[in-house]
């Protein structure tokens, strides 16, 4: 069954205009094509960076956040209490005003108790801004070589600046090796982001970024296999042209330098609108979706990769969304660069307000006690 399966699904109608298909990739002639095979070298170069990820983290990442001055918030942990950590691991993290109700029976605490308890125990589990810093650092790194790497790659490549040389020749299309380690690295390097994505951290557009990362994986993969290798490496060139300058916001933002966050991310802001919401639809997708039809007949693979590519626009469209209220909250009021999709450390603000009542209260009862001026506990703090 599997086999028929598989002779089903590589049936060459499915992936190559008609007249062509599978016996024109082969190699002949000292001309090497891509072949589906090729792609499990990705699977061993993904658990490289794993590891590279986690030297580079250690080595690398944590030095330079020292380097850059970034400073953690002290941060109060939650006291041991079992009837609420139950609760908050088998309940909900955010326990409804009745919830608080009952548990404040159960435990014989106040309200304000239990919410400060919750609001300490939820931030033990956010993720530290060292954390944070150090996965930026890292994808800064990747996506800053691998712009260069495909730059040098493609600065003498026709189909750099006339996108119709894209389709020349196809399908055989001869397979360079600058080509073949751009995509396996490429390819390896997304792997790597899906295998540790239960533990990097995670931001309120997660699910966006699991179908970004599983459609780059499929539009790497299709595209390697049906030899779309040049439309596969503008695609790629185009995304890595602007990441690096979003993550190394991130870091200056972690560390603190507000200035250099600000300026680079209106850099990144400009950039990424120009190349996905102008160059990606208007250029690349025009000459995939548009140019072919009048080369050769539609076909499934067509519609299959053009399919993926309006995923991917979706998804720009989405971010280019988030980006642009960022900026405009900083252009128009001078408000500093954060990220919406990241969760925030909960604050006590209010808490010192309720600590300052409870010691007045408690002035009222006992009187004054120096020199006829109650004596105020300024030891707590904002932040937790």
């Amino acid at each position: 069954m599997m086999s028929q399966l598989s002779e089903w699904f590589w049936q060459e109608r499915l992936w190559f205009p008609e007249g062509l298909g599978w016996a024109d990739l082969e190699d002949r002639d000292g001309r090497v094509y891509a072949k589906g095979r090729d792609l499990w070298v990705a699977l061993p170069i993904a658990l490289l960076f794993l590891i590279i990820r986690q030297i580079f983290e250690r080595t690398v990442a944590t030095p330079l956040a020292s380097l850059l001055g970034l400073k953690e918030a002290a941060r109060v942990k939650a006291p041991h209490n079992p009837t609420l950590e139950s609760y908050y691991c088998k309940m909900s993290k955010h326990p409804a005003q009745d919830s608080i109700a009952n548990l404040c029976k159960q435990t014989g605490g106040s309200e304000r108790q239990v919410q400060r308890w919750f609001r300490r125990r939820r931030n033990q589990d956010r993720p530290s801004l060292l954390k944070k810093f150090r996965e930026a650092s890292w994808r800064f790194t990747f996506y800053l070589l691998a712009f260069i790497a495909g730059l040098a790659a493609l600065i003498d490549k026709p189909w750099l600046y006339d996108l119709k040389e894209m389709w020349e020749g196809f399908p055989v299309l001869t397979l360079l090796p600058s080509q073949y380690w751009y995509y396996m690295i490429e390819l390896g390097f997304y792997s790597s982001l899906l295998f540790s994505v239960a533990s990097d951290v995670k931001r309120k557009d997660f699910k966006e970024q699991i179908v970004h990362h599983v459609a780059t994986i499929l539009l790497i993969s299709f595209s390697w296999c049906v030899n779309y290798i040049r439309a596969g490496t503008l695609i790629m060139l185009v995304h890595d042209s602007s990441d690096y300058l979003l993550e190394s916001a991130k870091m200056f933002n972690y560390a603190g330098w507000r200035n250099a966050c600000n300026y680079i991310f209106i850099l990144f802001a400009a950039l990424f609108i120009i190349t996905r919401l102008v160059i990606f639809p208007f250029r690349i997708i025009y000459c995939t979706w548009v140019y072919p039809v009048t080369v050769y007949e539609p076909f499934f693979g067509y519609y299959f990769f053009n399919g993926l590519l309006m995923i991917l626009q979706c998804l720009h469209i989405f971010w280019a969304i988030l980006i642009i209220r960022i900026a405009l909250r900083f252009l128009t009021n001078n408000e500093k660069v954060d990220d919406d999709r990241s969760d925030k450390d909960e604050t006590d603000e209010s808490e010192e307000e309720e600590e300052e009542d409870d010691c007045k209260k408690e002035m009222k009862k006992n009187g004054p006690v120096q020199n006829g001026h109650a004596v105020h506990n300024n030891n707590h703090s904002k932040r937790e």
